[in-house]
């Protein structure tokens, strides 16, 4: 299922059931698993690894060689996984070392013209909108969801179930269950998201006495984080031990007493 104007390259190894369309070129060393899906103008290099059932829409660049001035042009990776959706124009790097490798997990939708950058790594179930820029070396975490032309610094770690609303950048990390707004901000939890993925109201209130706790309580940091040890259930814990782990510092509650409905509707 390869179209005629296609260009794959002998050393390349797809599975017979992919489907690869017009003027695409498929350079050595890329593997592609069974069932995917290659639109017009798709361009797929490096030495990148993709599982089953992906699709690549118009004009994608997946895995070539990372924005970095230290890259020498050693070859680097990019390993991407199952039934993942890449928008028109999606970009997608290798690593920037041999070591390193760039990883997008499963279920993950990147909408048009989105970036991730090299060495970042994406888990499941993400969503990134239109013009999203990811820079190198971010984690980002299951089910985090980008609005719209948001901007992640390289570094920065983004919590599970994170929404950053569109426009927004960080150079500081994203608790998970929280929204990120304007710059470094958070206003809330992700009400909506925690609902949507089975959070019960017990769950959500003692989410929402953490949130309370280490971002508006005016304490200390290590001091809201050893009260904060109280709080037992899954979410609460791995919100406080994302906040315990940062290197960068975390994005701030922004001040604004208006946000106070994304606590008080959980």
């Amino acid at each position: 299922m390869i179209h005629p104007t296609a260009i794959v390259d002998s050393g390349a190894c797809l599975d017979p059931s992919v489907v690869v369309g017009p003027y695409c070129v498929i350079d050595a060393n890329v593997v592609v698993g069974p069932r995917c899906r290659l639109g017009p103008h798709v361009h797929l290099t490096g030495h990148t690894s993709i599982g089953a059932d992906n699709v690549f829409h118009t004009g994608c660049v997946i895995g070539d060689a990372p924005q970095d001035l230290k890259y020498d042009g050693s070859p680097t990776r990019l390993r991407i996984g199952d039934r993942n959706v890449f928008r028109e124009q999606a970009i997608v790097h290798c690593a920037s070392t041999p070591q390193g490798e760039t990883v997008i997990g499963s279920g993950n939708f990147l909408m048009a013209h989105s970036h991730i950058g090299h060495d970042v790594t994406v888990g499941d179930f993400v969503v990134v909108a239109n013009g999203v820029l990811v820079a190198g070396h971010a984690r980002v975490e299951d089910r985090a969801i980008f609005s719209g032309n948001s901007l992640v610094h390289p570094f920065v770690r983004v919590g599970t179930l994170a929404l950053l609303q569109g426009g927004a950048a960080i150079s500081k990390d994203l608790p998970p269950f929280t929204i990120g707004r304007g710059v470094n901000g958070i206003c809330g939890l992700n009400v909506i998201g925690l609902r949507r993925n089975g959070f019960s109201a017990e769950e959500r209130l003692e989410l929402k006495k953490v949130y309370r706790l280490l971002f508006r309580s005016g304490l200390m940091r290590q001091e809201a984080l050893a009260q904060a040890e109280a709080f037992l259930s899954p979410g609460a814990r791995k919100m406080v031990e994302f906040v315990r782990a940062t290197r960068r510092g975390v994005c701030a509650d922004d001040g604004d007493r208006g946000s106070d409905r994304e606590l008080d509707a959980v």
